[in-house]
This record gives C-alpha cells, structure tokens and sequence, in this order.
C-alpha cells in the first residue's frame, strides 16, 4: 500500500486525503525522530503543503502558500526546508517537472521510478528494484559509475486515458 491508498501509486477516486497528509506526517515525525533531525515548524508546513497538493509542486508555489501564512516566508526560507526533506528522503525532486513529490517510503532507501500523466499531472512512485539493477547493470557495463538514479516516464494514467476514451465516444 502507498500514499494515495491504491498500492498502484495514482489516488484512487474518493480517496482521503487528510488521512493520508496526517499518515505522512506521522511517517516524517517518526523518520526524523530516529534519525535525531529536527522538523521545523517550516519544515513540516512545507511538507504537509507537498503532500496535500497529491502533484508535483514547485517551490515558488509553495512560496506563495507560505507567503498566505508568512509575511517573511522567502525563497532561501522555502528551499532550506526543501533541501532538508530531501536530505532526509521525505520528498523528491522531479527533475523534469522542477518540482517536488513527497514520497511514499521515507524510511527505507530506495531508487524512484515515476510515472507522470502528462494530463492531469498525477504521479505513481513505483520501487522496482528489478529496474534499479538492470539500469545499474548496464551502466556498469559502459564504465558508468551511477551516482544517483531517477527515472521519470510521461504518460497518461487510466483515469485520464479513460476520460480520453469517453470523450471519443461522445463526439
């Protein structure tokens, strides 16, 4: 089972998204505890603004929720919380949406593979670990030495795909 109540990755319709911002924060409490780091009040805002948006979101997005909340709040003050929840594996970086996701396993290490619908902009955070080692494998066998891998794919989730498909029938 993930974030959104599915096990798939994309939120299932009806799903409750209080339950699951209070189950993340809940998570990022517990992997912070452990791992003696402190989240801020700013930090944990941050967080909980990520994982209430259930899309990637960008940081001068959350500068302007923020900023709602906190005359001071600046761009320093956003991506200082940012670093840190990445330092920590609560969230991730989606390169090519220049964006941030909270993630769905922030007390295991893992390597993220995502599917991003390019229509209604949800994401699944698979953990394929068969994916991972084909990829390390093959770098390994162009002398590649992987630092860090991420992989992002576009596409179309079944709702959209679905939608897509009744509006085709409709015309």
């Amino acid at each position: 089972m993930d974030s959104t109540g599915t096990g798939t990755g994309f939120a299932a319709r009806g799903h409750d998204h209080g339950q699951c911002v209070a189950d993340a924060l809940a998570m990022a409490e517990a992997v912070c505890a452990r791992r003696n780091a402190r989240l801020t009040r700013l930090r944990r805002r941050v967080f909980e603004m990520l994982w209430a948006a259930h899309k990637p979101t960008r940081a001068y997005d959350l500068l302007d929720r923020l900023r709602s909340e906190h005359d001071g709040a600046a761009p320093p003050t956003v991506y200082r919380a940012l670093d840190f929840l990445l330092e920590h594996g609560l969230i991730h970086k989606l390169e090519s949406l220049n964006a941030y996701i909270g993630c769905v396993q922030p007390d295991a290490p893992h390597r993220g593979q995502f599917l991003i619908c390019e229509d209604c902009q949800s994401v699944a955070e698979l953990d394929d670990p068969d994916i991972a080692r084909r990829v390390l494998a093959k770098a390994h066998d162009l002398g590649f030495a992987v630092r860090h891998q991420t992989i992002e794919v576009s596409g179309t989730c079944a709702d959209c795909s679905e939608a897509r498909d009744e509006r085709g029938r409709d015309a």
